[in-house]
């Protein structure tokens, strides 16, 4: 398989630990985060201690960049995507983020509208969520365990519904179908018939198999373009992250696969909506790595957009009723930034960091 010099480049800088932040701060309620030591130390563990009926949960933090900071490094560092990390942060250059620029890191999330069991992935915010089988604890509390992932593009969409995983293989080695050797054909970069375990395997180390033909849930060899829609088909993690949930999901665990860009869930405070820019049909190809004009997001009407949102909330609704404010609500979807926002009695209590960095 062909090496591209600037691949492994960004691979290298992807790969690098940034500094450790001294000075976090969190804007949202605290809940109990396990910051676990994921696979080599890459990254912090998005494992979470949850309240059995909280619809909402984790906290959103801001943190001052340093002068080498990205995005690319920030997104492994708190085990959040790429994309995520530029909606969340408008304005900011993900490459140059600057010395002292405040940057929120979108660590808080409302669960999507499906069976809270098993495995759930929602495509519109290129996450994961797992719901380990172990009930809950003493005091009331469930663990939620979450993952940003990659997706599919083009004719090779991730599929939604149901499935289950079907098996578990270890150093997989990857058989591309017709149709993807001939894309890298067509880009000369010819694709052997079997590409064998190894660096050069997009596979990664670890895969669950699901019940979809062809689909997996695996890890990469390019963990800089995680959080974005890169792959063909099947949910891409980062190699720590997969390594952990591999070893944590049994053969049988249902799959549920969602495509919910509004998210509503309620908290004692009121109903909060959490609104990501819809997928694209025809997303840019041709890499698995970030760059300055990369986007995945639908330019749909603002219309339906709230017909979109309107069936979420009627879905949530059904058995609490909720005096939404809908001019706060239009507000959160136009600027599509990841962060659950308060829409029923008070103003949001996000802090509007873009506007901050300009003063």
């Amino acid at each position: 398989m062909r090496k591209y010099a600037s691949r492994r480049l960004i691979l290298i800088l992807a790969r690098q630990r940034p500094p450790i932040i001294s000075r976090m701060h969190s804007v949202f309620r605290f809940v109990s985060l396990l910051s676990l030591a994921a696979a080599g130390g890459n990254a912090l563990a998005a494992e979470y201690q949850v309240p059995q009926h909280d619809e909402m949960f984790g906290a959103a933090q801001v943190i001052s960049a340093r002068y080498e900071d990205t995005f690319v490094a920030f997104a492994q560092k708190y085990n959040v995507g790429y994309e995520a990390l530029k909606r969340a942060n408008p304005g900011v250059d993900p490459w140059l983020p600057g010395e002292g620029t405040r940057v929120v890191i979108p660590t808080q999330f409302v669960l999507p509208h499906a069976p809270q069991r098993g495995i759930i992935v929602n495509i519109a915010e290129l996450r994961l969520y797992y719901f380990p089988d172990d009930g809950p604890t003493a005091g009331g509390m469930r663990r939620i365990v979450t993952y940003p992932i990659s997706i599919g593009q083009l004719d090779w969409s991730t599929p939604l519904g149901t499935t289950k995983v079907t098996g578990k293989v270890l150093n997989p080695s990857w058989y591309p179908p017709q149709s993807i050797r001939d894309e890298h054909a067509a880009r000369d970069d010819a694709l052997p018939r079997v590409v064998p375990p190894g660096p050069d395997n997009p596979l990664g180390k670890h895969a669950l198999r699901l019940g979809l033909p062809s689909y997996l849930i695996h890890g990469t060899n390019m963990p800089s373009g995680i959080g974005m829609r890169v792959t063909h088909g099947c949910v891409r993690m980062f190699p720590w992250d997969i390594e952990a949930l591999y070893k944590a999901v049994p053969v049988g665990t249902p799959v549920t696969i969602v495509n919910q860009p509004y998210k509503l869930g309620w908290t004692d405070r009121g109903l909060y909506l959490e609104a990501h820019p819809p997928l694209a049909p025809d997303a840019p190809k041709g890499t698995d790595e970030p760059s300055r004009s990369d986007t995945a997001e639908a330019d749909v009407p603002l219309e339906a957009s709230l017909t979109e949102l309107t069936r979420a909330y009627v879905a949530a609704t059904q058995t609490r009723r909720a005096d939404m404010r809908w001019d706060l609500a239009e507000t959160v979807i136009r600027s599509a930034r990841g962060l659950p926002e308060l829409i029923t009695a008070a103003p949001p209590a996000v802090k509007d960091v873009a506007a901050a960095n300009k003063d």
